[in-house]
């Protein structure tokens, strides 16, 4: 299975076992991916291959045969074999020695060797720029750092519009320039302010949605829409502390760590595939709110590891876990 890399049609490459990301809404004008990337013709064009397959002899032989025959340097190759389920990952990262390599090159060519091994596979143009829509309730700590990491460049990314369900987060988005959407949620409204998150993925062409502590649970629909491309960060070390305050609960129980979890997220509360995990020692002198200070530091540091991470192309889904190349 290929995909093309335009702005409503990328994901992590899927593993045997997982559906297919589909996209989010009609697809881009042709043309979109070239204007969101750097427009420098100069610089050589630098690409990434990740694919997951049955694990066989000859996969690497026929990866790198391919690129060296459509003129592709290897800038960095990893690779995984998960001998437990059979199944064989990797990423590639390259550079074209030719300007006249194109990502339709590459996506065209390399389709009768993915047909051959069975592979989930897909090319990215690392010139391209993705887009964020960041969802956050009350607490704006994660919101905040995500703001500044893709201000100096930290993450490779443009945020497009922050949603929240509360006015709160409206002065320091707008302060920044960006387009801010109140969206007040209800049991009645539920889903009508979900379709709406969904119209601005399309309208401001979206490639990851980030949950920077949105408390909400999504609905199964907007789940499924949102497969493999939205990430949420969890307040406590998966699974322990689920639920509300956590941090309270780690106090009474005496804990020694505390932590955060980034996560795919899914339609079963706080249990998508972890992507990251982020934990501190502590000890008898914190008190819940020290603790809470501690895990804010720990949910920004996290939350932001797996946002550059998946959108450096080096997360690939693995049934219900993540393969993670560094």
């Amino acid at each position: 299975m290929s995909t093309t890399d335009s702005a409503a049609d990328r994901a992590p490459a899927s593993a045997p076992g997982l559906s297919p990301v589909g996209p989010l809404g009609p697809p881009v004008a042709a043309g979109v991916g070239e204007a969101r990337g750097t427009g420098d013709t100069a610089t050589p064009r630098e690409y990434v291959l990740t694919l997951s397959c049955a694990d066989r002899l000859g996969i690497v032989h026929a990866v790198s045969g391919f690129l060296a025959e459509h003129s592709c340097n290897i800038v960095d190759s990893q690779q995984f074999s998960d001998r437990q389920g059979g199944c064989f990952f990797m990423r590639v990262h390259v550079q074209a020695e030719s300007p006249e390599v194109t990502l339709d090159d590459l996506q065209v060519g390399f389709a009768p060797v993915g047909a051959e091994f069975g592979m989930d596979w897909q090319v990215r143009d690392l010139a391209v720029r993705q887009r964020l829509l960041v969802l956050v309730s009350k607490q704006d700590h994660c919101l905040n750092d995500l703001l500044y990491r893709c201000r100096v460049g930290a993450i490779p990314a443009d945020i497009a519009a922050v949603v929240s369900n509360h006015p709160d987060a409206g002065p320091m988005v707008e302060s920044v320039g960006l387009p801010f959407h109140h969206l007040p949620v209800t049991p009645e409204t539920k889903r009508e302010q979900e379709e709406r998150i969904l119209d601005l993925v399309t309208e401001h062409q979206v490639d990851l949605v980030v949950l920077a502590r949105y408390m909400q649970v999504l609905s199964h629909e907007l789940c499924e829409k949102l497969v493999g491309r939205a990430i949420n960060i969890h307040h406590s070390f998966l699974p322990s502390f689920a639920g509300a305050k956590p941090y309270h609960q780690a106090y009474e129980r005496g804990v020694k760590l505390i932590g955060a979890t980034a996560h795919y997220v899914t339609e079963v509360l706080d249990e998508g595939p972890i992507i990251e995990q982020e934990v501190a020692r502590v000890d008898h002198s914190l008190t819940p709110a020290k603790l809470a200070a501690v895990g804010r530091d720990l949910e920004s540091l996290a939350l932001a590891r797996a946002v550059t991470w998946h959108l450096e192309h080096r997360v690939i889904l693995n049934d219900g876990r993540t393969v993670v190349f560094r």
